[in-house]
């Protein structure tokens, strides 16, 4: 059967849960109403995808397509703004509190059992090597145009790979592993709700993302981690390369693709997480202050 985002939310609670859930437990964790909660339970152990307040493997199976398989680290760029640092280090591998940024977000996924992890790189390609000890799983993705265009380069590179997959700016900050989730109902956009922001951000029309720009008042500062499902990663491996060679397409950002220019063929969800959860770090002086090491 077609699962409903109902059903999705309670399989995925279920799925999550080491123990047996109440409905009670289940209204507290989803934020469904008891009555649906009742209903959807009801259809959900007819179609013997839970039984006894846990999933059955019936159900786990039913969850696979929904399951994020892979990520790919956009890591290609100069870093420029974190100058002196990038001068020999890329962005990516820069420590904070001893630990390298990408070390991080790569954990996250491991974490969310996403083992298929891609790096375009550009760069001081060569340095990435180094994450081969830690994460030998890891295999690269080459940018030769890294100098050439925008990030929409990297993603030409790897656009065969986008199908149920994270795509990951690779220089965040990640303090809550847990925003990377391991089932998604359809793809999404991970974004912090501001009053107010001079950053890029999208408008959002219930929860879809319509709109994509650089400042605005009452809208989601955008946080770059997005998850594609499998039929945008499909379109995506034509839109991109359609983009790209449009006048002035390497001069975009790669998330202008379906947030923008070809946004008719996408209805890309937000996903709200908050400042305690990730920090980008553009500048030298932002990275001074989280970690007075750089203080010298």
């Amino acid at each position: 059967m077609e699962m409903t985002k109902k059903q999705f939310d309670i399989l995925v609670a279920m799925a999550e849960a080491k123990d047996a859930l109440t409905q009670r437990e289940l209204e507290k964790g989803t934020g469904h109403s008891l009555g649906t909660i009742n209903r959807v339970v009801k259809e959900l152990t007819e179609a013997g995808y839970i039984a006894d307040g846990r999933i059955t493997n019936a159900g786990v199976t039913a969850l696979e397509p929904y399951r994020a398989k892979r990520a790919i680290f956009i890591a290609a760029g100069f870093g420029s703004r974190l100058a002196p640092i990038t001068f020999n280090t890329p962005k990516p591998l820069v420590r904070v509190h001893g630990v390298r940024i990408i070390d991080r977000l790569i954990d996250s996924c491991l974490e969310a059992g996403i083992n298929e992890i891609y790096i375009v790189r550009g760069y001081l390609a060569e340095q990435f090597d180094q994450l081969l000890y830690k994460y030998p799983m890891i295999k690269f993705l080459e940018n030769p145009l890294y100098n050439e265009a925008n990030n929409i380069g990297s993603a030409l590179v790897a656009r065969y790979m986008l199908s149920n997959a994270y795509v990951f700016e690779a220089d965040l900050l990640i303090s809550n592993p847990k925003i990377i989730t391991k089932y998604h109902y359809t793809s999404d956009f991970l974004a912090i709700k501001k009053d107010r922001t001079d950053d890029w951000c999208v408008e959002v029309r219930n929860g879809i993302i319509v709109d994509e720009k650089v400042g605005g008042v009452d809208c989601w500062q955008m946080v770059g981690i997005s998850y594609w499902n499998e039929a945008d990663g499909h379109k995506l491996s034509a839109d991109i390369p359609d983009v790209y060679d449009s006048p002035g397409g390497r001069e975009r950002y790669w998330e202008q693709v379906p947030l923008v220019y070809r946004k008719e063929h996408y209805a890309v969800e937000v996903r709200e997480c908050f400042d305690s959860d990730i920090v980008e770090i553009d500048t030298f002086k932002e990275l001074k202050a989280i970690d007075k090491t750089y203080d010298v």
